[in-house]
């Protein structure tokens, strides 16, 4: 009897040492899990290069190809027609860090001019009526789903991803955050 009783208290003790490590290695996978989301976003998992097209993501100073496509009210849109300085934000229904970054994004934009701020939304990885909801009252929003004629010229690889449009279809910056957008027109 007093071996069954041993054999007992240490199988309860392995049972109880085994729980802990699960414990331990469900806590270290749900940090890994937000690291390898966070890297995802930052190199542009989201969105994945064309063969043969350019690796490079946009930076100050490139020019931006030209482009037309339609705004959700119906009107043109092209490199050209924008004014400069615009804002061009392109994001992702599914894309985490743009819904972190929505309610900055529409509190930056309701004190901007709406005709020198475009929103451009991915239709590709899931639906984009919540973000289109809510940008249309403070930007000229784009939806993109089979041809993407802005995010092409822009050459986006991730999102989120704010550009700043100057004169001549210049970028003047990129940028991955809300935070370090310049103030503009005021509306």
């Amino acid at each position: 009897m007093p071996y069954l009783i041993a054999a007992l208290l240490l199988v309860g003790a392995l049972g109880a040492l085994n729980l802990l490590l699960a414990l331990g290695m469900i806590r270290r996978l749900r940090e890994h899990t937000k690291l390898l989301d966070a890297l995802y976003e930052y190199v542009g998992a989201t969105r994945t290069v064309a063969p043969g097209a350019d690796a490079r993501g946009p930076s100050a100073g490139d020019a931006v190809g030209d482009f037309t496509a339609t705004t959700v009210d119906g009107l043109p849109v092209a490199r050209d027609l924008l004014a400069g300085p615009t804002v061009v934000a392109f994001l992702s229904p599914d894309c985490r860090g743009c819904r972190e970054q929505l309610p900055e994004l529409l509190a930056w934009a309701r004190g901007q001019d709406r005709q020198r701020v475009l929103a451009v939304v991915s239709g590709r990885s899931g639906d984009p009526a919540e973000l289109v909801g809510s940008l249309n009252p403070v930007a000229q929003v784009v939806v993109e789903t089979a041809r993407t004629p802005v995010a092409d010229a822009f050459r986006v690889q991730a999102y989120p991803l704010f550009c700043v449009l100057g004169e001549g279809g210049v970028l003047t910056a990129v940028l991955p955050r809300v935070s370090g957008l310049p103030v503009g027109t005021p509306a």
